[in-house]
């Protein structure tokens, strides 16, 4: 496992990948962070951060860790484009503008438990690294172990955590935009459509209280069987979701207000497979702001500025390694909606 590797994969030069991890100022943020992110995937570590520090470190550059918490299946998808990628591009640039250098660890969510070895790799470089950065929701049991160790803050909401920093997406103004968006249209049946993951997506969970909030805001009638996958309903593969969502439409719903893009891909494609033409027959929205797969149509959705949370966790981040204890900040990033192709008009 070596740079030449991550070089050949990403068809970039070695040099390139050198500077990477030496955090050059002449090296583009994104590419830094799908190195740094390739590098994670493959479980390379760069020299300079393999060295055990006695005490304090021989420099003043600070080391800070991120942890990324995804099936490596699912975070190597190649027909989606990975949030976090914009993610580490921020983290990276603000890094670097503060002097610190950026280890990145991918985590396993079937990873749960504490001596499971991911965890204990993690529980030895928690020795070295001023601060920790945690992508995606985390087991409670990690939370509880990794928050009075290391200075840490989520980039995303945790549930039951409100000792811990986030930086994150204001959910309701994004879930708000997309119904209001709908309602123009003349949509007034509309149902919420999400997917299980292996850990408690609070972010989904956090879109559906959202989505709930905004539509009795607005007086709109919700059914119990219009929401797919979140209790009480009973969660379900992806096909069956889809076969799910086509019932529904059958039955009078005329959009569906999905958690998150790589969702709204999925549904729209599943619904072409049933027949049920999108937005002629049913209307979708999605949430993140992803690029367009390849011959998908272009999503009605909610642009995250992913890469300005990675830039305001990482500052933040900076501020609380400074200050260790202190009152923990929830800050919500602002949104907008994209008006996409996959919203129409009510049917007749």
């Amino acid at each position: 496992m070596n740079q030449q590797l991550i070089a050949e994969r990403l068809q970039i030069s070695r040099a390139t990948v050198s500077r990477c991890f030496t955090n050059h100022p002449g090296i583009n943020p994104v590419t830094r962070a799908r190195v740094f992110q390739l590098a994670a995937e493959l479980g390379y570590v760069h020299l300079q951060m393999r060295q055990p520090r006695a005490g304090k470190k021989k420099d003043s550059r600070k080391i800070f860790g991120v942890l990324i918490c995804s099936a490596e299946e699912e975070h190597n998808r190649t027909d989606y484009q990975n949030p976090s990628e914009q993610i580490l591009a921020g983290v990276t640039e603000c890094a670097l503008l503060n002097g610190a250098d950026v280890e990145v660890q991918l985590i396993d969510p079937k990873a749960c438990a504490l001596d499971d070895p991911a965890f204990l790799r993690v529980e030895k470089l928690c020795d070295r690294w001023d601060g920790l950065l945690l992508v995606y929701p985390f087991p409670n049991p990690v939370l509880d172990h990794l928050a009075p160790r290391v200075p840490l803050v989520s980039l995303v909401e945790q549930f039951d955590h409100s000792g811990i920093d986030c930086v994150d997406v204001d959910h309701y103004k994004g879930i708000s935009s997309a119904i209001e968006h709908l309602v123009e249209h003349g949509h007034r049946r509309i149902g919420f459509f999400t997917r299980r993951y292996e850990v408690e997506a609070s972010w989904s969970l956090r879109r559906y209280a959202a989505f709930m909030e905004a539509m009795v805001r607005l007086r709109l009638p919700v059914a119990a069987k219009d929401i797919v996958n979140v209790f009480p309903s009973r969660e379900t593969d992806d096909e069956a979701s889809a076969d799910y969502a086509a019932e529904r439409i059958r039955k009078g719903v005329t959009a569906w207000v999905c958690a998150a893009d790589h969702q709204a891909y999925d549904l729209v494609r599943g619904l072409a497979k049933r027949g049920i033409r999108v937005p002629g027959e049913v209307s979708v929205t999605g949430f993140d702001g992803i690029e367009t797969p390849a011959g998908s149509p272009l999503l009605s959705t909610i642009l995250v500025p992913f890469r300005e949370i990675g830039m305001t966790g990482t500052q933040r981040l900076v501020e609380r390694a400074r200050k260790r204890f202190g009152s923990a900040q929830h800050v919500l990033i602002d949104c907008r909606l994209r008006a996409g192709a996959t919203v129409g008009p009510v049917r007749k």
